[in-house]
């Protein structure tokens, strides 16, 4: 076995699981999840049939991805946060064929406590605050909060609010690369 999984992590037959992957107590991995390289899976995470995480995603404790989620590489999915794949829920109606995708790019953060609505694509490297619901797509580098989710601004690859000139450059503080906004749109040059 080339990951590392807790005796008290339940994983079903089919799964796909990345070398140095880690997967914590009490956590289940359903039947045909694929897990990325170097992934952390917290405590008490549910990963539902299908679902696809690319490599060194880290999913802290009590996260719930639901089938029709697929996390590109580098995603941070943060405390008590969850996805719907849903659109309609009904306790006395089966929609199993029906699951929404939910596709979150590179890179991207998502906060303790959000929701993430299905159909909605979370943009590479985007931040979503701890708390918000997304309940509509997030272009790549946005930085969304509250419920509704609103856009209040743009973070770097790094996660720092990018501060935009009169030329519409930014500088992150920490990496110093530097990102251009065109047309509501950022580019790192």
């Amino acid at each position: 076995m080339s990951y590392f999984a807790h005796e008290t992590a339940i994983i079903d037959e089919g799964c796909e699981i990345g070398e140095g992957t880690k997967i914590w107590h009490f956590s289940h991995i359903m039947p045909n999840s694929i897990l990325g390289e170097k992934c952390n899976i917290g405590q008490n995470v549910v990963i539902s049939p299908d679902v696809k995480l690319g490599n060194n995603v880290k999913v802290q404790n009590n996260v719930s991805i639901y089938t029709g989620v697929i996390c590109e590489d580098d995603v941070f999915l943060g405390p008590s946060m969850v996805f719907t794949n849903i659109t309609n829920p009904r306790s006395a109606i089966i929609r199993r064929d029906q699951y929404v995708e939910t596709l979150v790019k590179k890179g991207a953060s998502i906060g303790a406590n959000a929701t993430i609505v299905c159909g909605n694509e979370i943009g590479a490297y985007a931040l979503i605050g701890a708390g918000t619901v997304i309940t509509k797509p997030v272009p790549a580098f946005a930085l969304i909060v509250g419920n509704p989710g609103k856009q209040i601004g743009w973070v770097s690859e790094y996660g720092h609010r990018l501060n935009f000139d009169s030329n519409n450059k930014a500088t992150c503080p920490e990496s110093k690369e530097e990102y251009q906004l065109e047309d509501n749109k950022v580019i790192k040059l």
